[in-house]
Protein backbone atom coordinates (compact mmCIF):
# COMPACT_ATOMS: atom_id res chain seq x y z
CA UNK A 1 0.00 0.00 0.00
CA UNK A 2 1.77 3.09 -1.26
CA UNK A 3 1.54 6.32 1.62
CA UNK A 4 0.77 9.12 -0.41
CA UNK A 5 1.99 11.50 1.99
CA UNK A 6 5.51 11.03 0.28
CA UNK A 7 4.03 13.11 -2.73
CA UNK A 8 2.90 16.07 -0.61
CA UNK A 9 4.91 19.32 -1.69
CA UNK A 10 7.62 20.51 0.70
CA UNK A 11 6.21 22.73 3.71
CA UNK A 12 8.83 24.72 3.56
CA UNK A 13 10.10 25.15 0.13
CA UNK A 14 13.57 25.97 -0.54
CA UNK A 15 13.56 27.31 -4.52
CA UNK A 16 11.46 29.85 -5.34
CA UNK A 17 8.32 30.53 -7.56
CA UNK A 18 8.69 31.44 -11.11
CA UNK A 19 6.39 33.86 -11.78
CA UNK A 20 5.08 31.98 -14.49
CA UNK A 21 2.59 34.21 -16.48
CA UNK A 22 0.06 31.98 -18.49
CA UNK A 23 -0.22 33.16 -22.21
CA UNK A 24 -3.40 31.79 -24.40
CA UNK A 25 -1.72 33.34 -27.26
CA UNK A 26 1.59 31.50 -27.42
CA UNK A 27 0.63 28.60 -25.29
CA UNK A 28 -0.08 24.86 -26.17
CA UNK A 29 -1.29 21.90 -24.51
CA UNK A 30 0.84 18.90 -25.35
CA UNK A 31 0.08 14.87 -24.09
CA UNK A 32 2.78 12.66 -24.46
CA UNK A 33 1.42 8.96 -25.64
CA UNK A 34 -2.29 8.96 -24.55
CA UNK A 35 -2.32 5.36 -25.53
CA UNK A 36 -3.59 2.25 -24.84
CA UNK A 37 -0.77 0.38 -23.86
CA UNK A 38 -0.33 3.06 -21.36
CA UNK A 39 -3.64 4.56 -20.30
CA UNK A 40 -6.21 1.11 -20.69
CA UNK A 41 -6.37 -1.76 -17.69
CA UNK A 42 -5.89 -3.62 -21.37
CA UNK A 43 -2.49 -2.02 -22.20
CA UNK A 44 0.75 -4.09 -21.64
CA UNK A 45 2.31 -1.73 -19.23
CA UNK A 46 -0.94 -1.26 -16.90
CA UNK A 47 0.32 -3.64 -14.08
CA UNK A 48 3.23 -1.80 -13.36
CA UNK A 49 1.52 1.47 -13.83
CA UNK A 50 -2.08 0.98 -12.97
CA UNK A 51 -1.70 1.71 -9.63
CA UNK A 52 -0.47 5.38 -10.38
CA UNK A 53 -2.66 5.77 -12.69
CA UNK A 54 -5.78 4.89 -10.58
CA UNK A 55 -4.37 7.48 -7.51
CA UNK A 56 -4.44 10.22 -9.69
CA UNK A 57 -7.00 9.71 -12.05
CA UNK A 58 -5.16 10.36 -14.74
CA UNK A 59 -6.87 9.29 -17.80
CA UNK A 60 -10.02 11.56 -16.47
CA UNK A 61 -7.29 14.58 -16.09
CA UNK A 62 -5.87 14.07 -19.38
CA UNK A 63 -9.69 14.01 -20.69
CA UNK A 64 -10.26 17.35 -18.81
CA UNK A 65 -6.91 18.63 -20.05
CA UNK A 66 -7.91 17.90 -23.73
CA UNK A 67 -11.67 19.47 -23.90
CA UNK A 68 -10.16 22.65 -21.86
CA UNK A 69 -7.68 23.00 -24.29
CA UNK A 70 -10.09 23.10 -27.31
CA UNK A 71 -12.29 25.68 -25.61
CA UNK A 72 -9.57 27.69 -25.01
CA UNK A 73 -9.08 27.56 -28.40
CA UNK A 74 -4.88 26.77 -27.96
CA UNK A 75 -2.83 24.86 -29.85
CA UNK A 76 -3.21 21.24 -29.09
CA UNK A 77 -0.82 18.38 -29.93
CA UNK A 78 0.32 14.52 -28.73
CA UNK A 79 3.94 13.11 -28.80
CA UNK A 80 3.08 9.53 -29.41
CA UNK A 81 5.14 6.28 -29.03
CA UNK A 82 4.96 4.11 -31.88
CA UNK A 83 7.73 1.15 -32.88
CA UNK A 84 8.06 0.04 -36.70
CA UNK A 85 9.45 -3.73 -37.33
CA UNK A 86 12.57 -2.26 -38.52
CA UNK A 87 13.23 -1.00 -34.56
CA UNK A 88 13.62 -4.44 -33.90
CA UNK A 89 17.16 -4.21 -35.70
CA UNK A 90 18.33 -1.94 -33.44
CA UNK A 91 21.58 -3.50 -31.74
CA UNK A 92 21.05 -2.31 -28.40
CA UNK A 93 18.44 -0.76 -26.03
CA UNK A 94 18.24 0.64 -22.36
CA UNK A 95 16.15 -1.54 -19.85
CA UNK A 96 12.98 0.54 -20.51
CA UNK A 97 13.63 -0.72 -24.40
CA UNK A 98 14.13 -4.00 -23.95
CA UNK A 99 10.87 -4.09 -21.90
CA UNK A 100 9.05 -2.19 -24.86
CA UNK A 101 10.38 -4.48 -27.16
CA UNK A 102 9.97 -7.70 -25.43
CA UNK A 103 6.12 -6.53 -24.53
CA UNK A 104 5.22 -5.39 -28.46
CA UNK A 105 4.42 -1.80 -26.70
CA UNK A 106 3.74 0.18 -29.30
CA UNK A 107 3.73 -1.77 -32.31
CA UNK A 108 2.98 -0.52 -35.53
CA UNK A 109 3.03 -2.89 -38.64
CA UNK A 110 4.94 -0.29 -40.35
CA UNK A 111 5.37 3.19 -41.17
CA UNK A 112 3.26 3.76 -43.96
CA UNK A 113 0.23 1.51 -42.77
CA UNK A 114 -2.43 1.52 -40.28
CA UNK A 115 -3.33 -2.11 -40.54
CA UNK A 116 -3.89 -3.36 -37.59
CA UNK A 117 -3.24 -0.02 -35.55
CA UNK A 118 -7.28 0.63 -34.96
CA UNK A 119 -7.51 -0.69 -31.02
CA UNK A 120 -3.76 -1.58 -30.29
CA UNK A 121 -1.82 -0.97 -27.62
CA UNK A 122 -0.33 2.16 -29.86
CA UNK A 123 -4.14 3.41 -30.44
CA UNK A 124 -5.39 6.13 -28.62
CA UNK A 125 -7.55 6.12 -25.97
CA UNK A 126 -11.11 5.80 -27.05
CA UNK A 127 -11.88 8.85 -24.42
CA UNK A 128 -9.66 11.03 -26.23
CA UNK A 129 -9.65 10.24 -30.22
CA UNK A 130 -12.84 12.91 -30.54
CA UNK A 131 -9.79 15.25 -29.60
CA UNK A 132 -7.00 14.15 -31.60
CA UNK A 133 -8.67 13.66 -34.46
CA UNK A 134 -10.48 16.17 -35.28
CA UNK A 135 -8.73 17.83 -37.73
CA UNK A 136 -7.07 20.32 -35.85
CA UNK A 137 -4.87 18.15 -33.42
CA UNK A 138 -0.99 18.23 -34.32
CA UNK A 139 0.02 14.86 -33.72
CA UNK A 140 3.86 14.40 -34.01
CA UNK A 141 5.85 11.94 -35.85
CA UNK A 142 6.98 9.50 -33.15
CA UNK A 143 9.47 9.48 -30.33
CA UNK A 144 11.40 6.78 -29.84
CA UNK A 145 13.22 6.83 -26.46
CA UNK A 146 11.44 9.41 -24.09
CA UNK A 147 12.20 13.03 -25.63
CA UNK A 148 11.11 14.60 -28.84
CA UNK A 149 14.36 14.86 -30.20
CA UNK A 150 13.77 12.24 -33.02
CA UNK A 151 10.41 13.37 -33.67
CA UNK A 152 8.92 17.07 -35.06
CA UNK A 153 7.14 17.99 -32.17
CA UNK A 154 9.25 21.50 -31.77
CA UNK A 155 9.14 21.97 -35.62
CA UNK A 156 5.52 21.77 -35.04
CA UNK A 157 5.22 24.40 -31.89
CA UNK A 158 7.71 26.89 -33.08
CA UNK A 159 5.76 27.44 -36.59
CA UNK A 160 2.44 27.86 -34.80
CA UNK A 161 4.05 30.44 -32.20
CA UNK A 162 3.95 28.71 -29.49
CA UNK A 163 6.90 29.59 -26.50
CA UNK A 164 4.65 27.78 -23.68
CA UNK A 165 3.84 24.53 -23.12
CA UNK A 166 1.29 22.84 -20.82
CA UNK A 167 2.58 19.35 -20.17
CA UNK A 168 0.80 16.24 -19.32
CA UNK A 169 0.48 12.55 -20.68
CA UNK A 170 2.24 9.35 -19.93
CA UNK A 171 4.78 8.25 -18.18
CA UNK A 172 5.96 11.00 -15.61
CA UNK A 173 9.25 10.54 -15.25
CA UNK A 174 9.96 9.01 -18.55
CA UNK A 175 8.23 10.65 -21.52
CA UNK A 176 6.71 13.68 -19.79
CA UNK A 177 9.98 14.29 -17.92
CA UNK A 178 12.18 13.93 -21.33
CA UNK A 179 10.26 16.08 -23.02
CA UNK A 180 9.90 18.60 -20.16
CA UNK A 181 14.01 18.77 -19.91
CA UNK A 182 14.31 19.34 -23.99
CA UNK A 183 11.15 21.74 -23.99
CA UNK A 184 13.21 23.72 -21.84
CA UNK A 185 16.50 23.32 -23.11
CA UNK A 186 15.03 24.61 -26.63
CA UNK A 187 13.24 27.75 -24.71
CA UNK A 188 9.95 26.86 -23.69
CA UNK A 189 8.56 27.57 -20.50
CA UNK A 190 7.16 24.37 -19.41
CA UNK A 191 4.38 24.30 -16.48
CA UNK A 192 3.66 20.42 -15.84
CA UNK A 193 -0.12 18.83 -14.96
CA UNK A 194 1.12 16.51 -12.04
CA UNK A 195 -2.04 14.75 -11.74
CA UNK A 196 -2.87 14.14 -15.45
CA UNK A 197 0.53 12.01 -15.27
CA UNK A 198 1.72 8.66 -13.24
CA UNK A 199 4.48 6.24 -12.96
CA UNK A 200 5.25 2.85 -12.49
CA UNK A 201 6.15 1.43 -9.00
CA UNK A 202 8.68 -1.32 -9.69
CA UNK A 203 11.59 -2.62 -6.93
CA UNK A 204 13.81 0.18 -8.98
CA UNK A 205 12.04 2.87 -7.48
CA UNK A 206 8.70 4.67 -7.48
CA UNK A 207 8.45 6.53 -11.28
CA UNK A 208 6.00 9.43 -10.03
CA UNK A 209 7.58 10.23 -6.91
CA UNK A 210 11.00 10.45 -8.73
CA UNK A 211 9.62 12.76 -11.46
CA UNK A 212 7.69 15.15 -8.85
CA UNK A 213 11.11 15.81 -7.77
CA UNK A 214 12.66 16.64 -10.94
CA UNK A 215 9.67 18.76 -11.71
CA UNK A 216 9.49 20.62 -8.58
CA UNK A 217 13.55 21.74 -9.77
CA UNK A 218 12.88 22.58 -13.35
CA UNK A 219 9.19 23.52 -14.40
CA UNK A 220 8.04 26.80 -14.70
CA UNK A 221 4.97 25.85 -12.85
CA UNK A 222 3.57 22.63 -11.34
CA UNK A 223 -0.32 22.54 -11.44
CA UNK A 224 -3.33 20.09 -10.61
CA UNK A 225 -5.51 19.71 -13.46
CA UNK A 226 -8.58 22.04 -11.64
CA UNK A 227 -5.36 24.96 -11.65
CA UNK A 228 -4.64 24.41 -15.09
CA UNK A 229 -8.32 24.35 -16.64
CA UNK A 230 -9.32 27.25 -14.62
CA UNK A 231 -6.16 29.11 -16.12
CA UNK A 232 -7.27 28.19 -19.49
CA UNK A 233 -10.64 29.87 -19.09
CA UNK A 234 -9.32 33.05 -17.27
CA UNK A 235 -7.04 33.36 -20.56
CA UNK A 236 -3.99 35.43 -20.10
CA UNK A 237 -3.12 35.60 -16.65
CA UNK A 238 -0.74 35.45 -13.97
CA UNK A 239 -0.28 32.94 -11.07
CA UNK A 240 -0.44 34.83 -7.84
CA UNK A 241 -1.34 32.67 -4.88
CA UNK A 242 -0.78 29.21 -6.89
CA UNK A 243 2.20 27.67 -5.41
CA UNK A 244 3.81 25.66 -8.34
CA UNK A 245 4.30 23.10 -5.55
CA UNK A 246 1.01 22.83 -4.48
CA UNK A 247 -0.43 19.17 -2.79
CA UNK A 248 -2.59 17.12 -4.56
CA UNK A 249 -5.92 16.33 -3.15
CA UNK A 250 -5.12 12.51 -3.12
Amino acid sequence: MTDHTIYAEPKDPALPVSGFALDLQHAALVVTDPQIDFLSPEGVSWPVFGDSIRDNDAVAHIGELFHAAKLAGITVAVSPHYFYPTDKQWRFGDPLEQFMSAAGMFGRQGAYTTDGFAGSGADFLPAYQHYIHDGQTVIASPHKIVGPESNDLVLQLRKRGVNQVILAGMAANLCVEGHMRELIEQGFEVAVVKDATAGARLPEGDGYLAALVNFRFLASAIWTTAQAVTLLKEGETRTPGIDNRQEINQ
